[in-house]
């Protein structure tokens, strides 16, 4: 049994990890024409960007996102501008990378940052999208819903579900956005936001589980 701001049973360790691992869409990467570094909480996102632009998969970046309640602290100046930042300290050269720093949800940061691509002469087929691990299949779905016709790849910095929770350093947390996100992929094809996905009966039986034991902080409102 783990143990953190709340104790965290074996059964909901196993729930956790099997939506974990379904959140992730496992594509293998090939070059794109351009990537896009969906803002957030977790600069990593920043750090795998520049790390997947160093070996050469993409010429272009953007990174977009303004900021919300629980980023405002963290990032000031605004989620996109302080990953730009952070890129640029690890190696990507400051022109390769294109600036969206309005979005405040994942539809916005698909369809502003399609702008600015547009807006530099820039109008891609194949697209990589770097976000958060747990995010990868809810931003494919969105990206599939608001630019069908481009080729969409999804990327996310390659951590076990162990790690990524040391690296927050709050597992009630993280489990409850496991859960949140797993809502959306579930919810937002009916509200026209993102393309319809299969979840397995086995993670949809977790999500129920975690549910009903009290990781919902970050539900929407039905």
């Amino acid at each position: 049994m783990r143990n953190d701001q709340r104790t965290i049973t074996e059964d909901q360790w196993r729930q956790a990890e099997q939506i974990w691992d379904y959140h992730q869409m496992h594509h293998e990467l090939r070059p794109a024409n351009v990537a896009i570094g969906l803002g957030s909480h977790d600069l990593g996102v920043a750090a795998h960007s520049a790390e997947l632009y160093r070996s050469g998969l993409f010429p272009t970046l953007v990174f977009t996102g303004g900021n919300s309640p629980t980023t405002a602290k963290v990032f000031p100046r605004g989620e996109a501008v302080h990953f730009r930042e952070h890129a640029i300290d690890l190696g990507v050269p400051a022109e390769a990378i294109l600036l969206e720093p309005d979005a405040t949800n994942t539809g916005q940061n698909i369809t502003l940052s399609r702008e600015v691509l547009a807006a530099a002469g820039i109008h891609p087929t194949t697209l990589l999208l770097v976000s958060k691990p747990y995010m990868e299949r809810r931003s494919f779905a969105t990206a599939r819903r608001l630019w069908p016709d481009v080729e969409i790849l999804c990327a996310s910095e390659p951590l076990e579900f162990d790690d990524y929770l040391k690296s927050i350093g709050d597992e009630k947390l993280v489990l409850d956005m496991l859960v949140g996100d797993l809502q959306r992929v579930i919810e937002y094809p009916k509200l026209g936001f993102a393309i319809e996905q299969e979840v397995p009966e086995d993670v949809h039986t977790a999500y129920e589980s975690l549910i009903r034991d009290g990781f919902t902080s970050r539900l929407i409102a039905s």
